[in-house]
């Protein structure tokens, strides 16, 4: 059956599409938004192993439409296959290169500095670049410590901290406020013209829901233990609950970066959802999506935090949207 979704593939910078063709059952990407590494996965019809396996490491990238979707590293390549069934081959990529030093423990402080110059030294022993955000990087502390962490687990716990996204991406890593690069907004709308297929959304949710975060930290000019306490305001008539830390911070303005970063998640775990459109290979994780035409209280803004792409040759092709931080009309029914 010939697709009828355009599609690209390279790998190590040769166009395999023509040659692939005859062969690729399905393509998969997943870009999202910082917790985990992007990903792709490739179905080839492998009946008799016809096909050469890729090599390890190998670079590669989707695009779809036109527009680029993905762009890694050969991860795994694995064969399945039934004594009547025939046989595929999965092959999976990454958006950056695990094998590497990147996945090493890092044991290392830094006295007196800024986050960028912190992490400026975790990702040079790593093998990386490392952009952060102008705000992120000025953040000074008396004492930053790796202690026995991969640059990867550094970074994702430093972003929790702080409520970043921290993203590796080829030799690059990316450290950035959410919500503070603005990315093209997404429409989704039901009706003739349409392109939402289907939704399945919680405007509001209670759960992660706080009104006020508390961290403790250890003054040394004292030599007592404090607390930092933060009201989270919200437009939703919620009971007093407290977002309690349990980890003690070093001093009172790392309590204050922790109670603000968990006053930010506090708004984005307000509600959540999933939309699936028609392939829209412009979504990307953290921009906003609009959402009109379901009803009123789940027509609003909300935050994606996952795009998953999805083409196959037996059909045409779908964006699937994890969608969070429910904004506008979400989640209020004025009638």
């Amino acid at each position: 059956m010939p697709w009828i979704v355009d599609w690209k593939i390279t790998v190590d910078g040769q166009d395999m599409s023509a040659a692939m063709k005859p062969y690729l059952i399905d393509v998969e990407v997943t870009d999202k938004e910082g917790t985990a590494s992007d990903t792709c996965s490739l179905t080839l019809d492998d009946t008799g192993g016809q096909i050469r396996l890729p090599k390890e490491g190998a670079a590669v990238t989707v695009a779809l439409m036109g527009a680029t979707v993905f762009a890694g590293i050969v991860d795994t390549v694995r064969s399945t296959g039934t004594r009547g069934g025939g046989q595929l081959l999965l092959v999976s990529a990454k958006g950056f290169d695990s094998r590497g030093k990147v996945k090493e423990g890092q044991s290392f402080h830094k006295d007196d500095a800024t986050l960028d110059q912190f992490l400026a030294e975790a990702a040079r022993a790593a093998g990386f670049s490392i952009v952060i955000d102008e705000v992120l990087g000025r953040i000074r502390r008396d004492y930053w410590a790796a202690e026995g962490e991969s640059f990867l687990a550094l970074g994702q716990r430093i972003a929790r901290e702080i409520n970043g996204t921290f993203k590796l991406r080829g030799t690059q890593a990316v450290l950035m406020r959410r919500g503070a690069n603005p990315l093209a907004p997404v429409t989704a709308r039901t009706g003739a013209g349409g392109n939402l297929i289907s939704w399945d959304i919680a405007p509001f949710t209670s759960r992660r829901s706080f009104t006020r975060a508390k961290v403790q930290y250890f003054d040394r000019k004292k030599a007592e233990f404090r607390q930092e306490e933060l009201e989270i305001e919200t437009d939703r008539d919620l009971p007093e609950a407290t977002n309690v830390i349990r980890s003690t911070a070093g001093d009172k303005d790392q309590a204050k970066d922790i109670a603000e970063a968990r006053k930010r998640e506090a708004e984005r775990e307000g509600g959540e959802g999933t939309v699936v459109l028609d392939l829209t290979p412009s979504a990307q994780a953290e921009a906003m999506l609009t959402l009109t035409g379901t009803r009123p209280g789940v027509d609003g803004s909300y935050r994606i935090v996952t795009v998953t792409h999805r083409a196959d040759r037996s059909g045409g092709a779908t964006t699937s949207l994890e969608l969070k931080q429910p904004t506008g009309d979400a989640g209020k029914d004025q009638r």
